[in-house]
């Protein structure tokens, strides 16, 4: 099968395994009334109409959506449910503190367990194995940034990484060329269209409606605006991530970035036998335009990276396909780091839109004298930290002072982006350097990163 006859886009393959994307649900009838209107029904919606239910039973929770549940990024995206602090720990503790940091942290920690525990409880089949997370090194430079990621991960609590040299790699995970890794037990492997669809029946079975085929046209204090009727509520929560961009006056709000996967065929038991991979950890590597993988339920490989990573004036796509030449690509690089899957078809392959705020730090926000809120910017670690986000909305909005409710990232505001043509021009130039980087490194035994990689985190603001 070559890359142009792969079957591509709708939505996702973990929807395709499910057999194809859901019937719609309802769209708003005309207009009504609740208590609190979420606007989207990804993970952060329904995590929030989740608890926000749990606590108060009687609440009139609506969710509006403009396709169904989980067409977003909840439902498309590598399955790595992982405690990473999207923008780092650092900048927590230069504006609130060492301490506050380490709430965060051990916050995330908690949420990959809470979401096992949910999944549980609820009766959500999400395919969930926690096996932990390993990042491997494949050239000099990428082990030297390894290294210096694993000393400072030390200097922090709850991160629990271990190191591994090549001999130690290849026990866990045979992968060629692999020079060591990093691993930290706080993920565990899921199959992310089961765990959204499982979640959106939970919420209706608390006595959630969720409103499909419904477009949010506007939000403002006190109601949310559709092409169907406007619902007036007390709460207005916004919970749209990637697709921020196509609400009115949110356009640079966060610029929706396209990340990319393919799935292979189910792969023989020989070939993970020779592999290993037993105790399915989520897979990464330390490259700059960096992959992320995990090995699905039923023995294939799930293969996502960065394809074209941002469509000029924030444009979003519509059924989740991806460029001919991203899908090879992966498949090149799926090759590379696997050659005895080198014969094994590529079953799909599909991509996505998540949401990067102009600082690359997520946030958890609720305005108590408008009722206005939102959660978001997860820049592709949201999985985990969509369950934390709405926990966190639904104690604000309750008005509880919490643990989560003192956390770093409630009430924390980045500057909105740069007009057109600028950051088209610079998201491009950025991933256009790392990918230089990238064949720089992978051309010397210099453990030095590249200098197009500096330039790339200057212009990103992540120096």
């Amino acid at each position: 099968m070559t890359e142009s006859t792969v079957p591509n886009g709708d939505v996702s393959w973990w929807w395709r395994s499910l057999g194809g994307t859901p019937a719609p649900r309802d769209p708003l009838p005309g207009d009504l009334d609740a208590d609190v209107a979420v606007v989207g029904a990804g993970y952060t919606g329904l995590w929030t109409a989740y608890y926000l239910k749990r606590a108060q039973p009687d609440l009139r929770v609506v969710v509006l959506e403009q396709r169904f549940a989980g067409f977003g990024a909840s439902g498309r995206n590598g399955g790595w449910l992982t405690n990473s602090v999207t923008g780092g720990r650092e900048g927590y503790a230069a504006s609130h503190g060492r301490d506050a940091a380490i709430a965060q942290q051990r916050a995330l920690n908690d949420a990959v367990d809470e979401v096992i525990a949910v999944a549980a409880r609820e009766g959500i089949d999400a395919d969930i194995v926690k096996g932990g997370e390993l990042e491997v090194a494949r050239r000099p430079a990428q082990l030297a940034r390894l290294q210096a990621f694993a000393a400072a991960e030390r200097a922090w609590p709850h991160t629990d990484v271990e190191t591994m040299d090549a001999g130690a790699t290849a026990s866990r995970i045979r992968i060629a060329g692999a020079l060591g890794a990093v691993w930290h037990p706080h993920c565990a492997r899921v199959h992310p269209a089961k765990l959204v669809q499982g979640l959106a029946h939970a919420v209706e079975r608390m006595g959630v409606t969720i409103h499909e085929q419904t477009r949010v046209i506007g939000i403002a204090p006190g109601r949310a605006v559709t092409d169907r009727g406007t619902v007036h509520a007390t709460h207005v929560l916004r919970a749209t991530e990637g697709f921020t961009a196509d609400l009115r006056g949110e356009h640079r709000t966060w610029l929706p970035m396209n990340s990319s996967m393919i799935v292979t065929e189910p792969l023989p038991s020989g070939f993970w036998d020779a592999v290993g991979w037993g105790a399915h950890d989520t897979l990464g590597d330390f490259a700059h335009v960096y992959m992320y993988a995990q090995r699905t339920a039923d023995d294939r490989i799930a293969f996502g990276g960065r394809g074209v990573p941002y469509r000029y004036g924030s444009h979003v796509d519509t059924d989740g396909a991806t460029q001919q030449r991203t899908i090879a690509s992966l498949t090149g690089l799926l090759r590379e780091f696997f050659p005895d899957a080198a014969d094994v078809a590529i079953a799909h392959a599909w991509a996505g839109v998540l949401g990067v705020p102009r600082d690359w730090s997520a946030a958890v926000v609720h305005d108590r004298a408008s009722g206005l809120g939102w959660a978001g910017g997860y820049v592709g670690t949201g999985v985990t930290a969509t369950n934390l986000a709405g926990r966190t909305l639904a104690d604000l909005v309750l008005e509880r002072d919490t643990e989560l409710t003192r956390l770093p990232w409630v009430g924390h505001r980045a500057k909105r982006w740069e007009v057109e043509p600028l950051r088209w021009t610079a998201v491009n130039a950025i991933y256009a350097a790392y990918r230089m980087a990238d064949r720089a490194e992978a051309s010397t035994r210099s453990s030095r990163t590249a200098w197009p990689a500096h330039i790339a985190d200057w212009v990103a603001g992540r120096h």
